[in-house]
């Protein structure tokens, strides 16, 4: 059970975070490229289609995390696997507070109205999500320790 669970977290983060990324270091890079009437196009969608599913894909995360903890309650890796989902919740929390609202303003915008500020907004989400990109990196590195000791 403890294996198959140890995978599926594994599995579970490690693409999320291989998803979010691939936003950061490959896809907006490339919308910086495209005009904007193009760029606020995608950017709508990949606001639409990724505002959809990451919730879910977060909170099942945190869940595998908590019952990794709960599984491994009396062992040496508790206090790491604590950390690794508490800084996951925190995670979540942080992009509740600042990322979503921004993300839900995306999924709104027109491609023929968008200003430049809605843009300068988009980079604003993109500085914030690569901050977050590292520290689910830093959450899953915890996990990934804890398994191992």
């Amino acid at each position: 059970m403890t294996s198959f669970l140890g995978i599926a977290t594994t599995l579970c983060i490690g693409l999320m975070i291989g998803t979010e990324f691939a936003v950061s270091a490959f896809i907006n890079p490339v919308l910086e490229k495209l005009d904007n009437r193009t760029r606020v196009g995608i950017i709508r969608l990949f606001a639409a289609k990724l505002g959809f599913a990451m919730p879910f894909w977060y909170c099942l995360g945190l869940l595998l995390l908590v019952a990794e903890a709960i599984i491994f309650r009396h062992g040496p890796q508790l206090p790491l696997l604590i950390s690794a989902a508490g800084l996951w919740a925190a995670i979540i929390v942080l992009t509740l507070l600042f990322l979503v609202p921004i993300n839900n303003r995306m999924m709104r915008l027109s491609p023929d109205t968008a200003s430049g500020d809605d843009l300068r907004e988009h980079k604003k989400w993109d500085s914030m999500h690569r901050i977050r990109v590292i520290a689910l990196t830093g959450a899953m590195t915890l996990f990934l320790i804890a398994i191992h000791v």
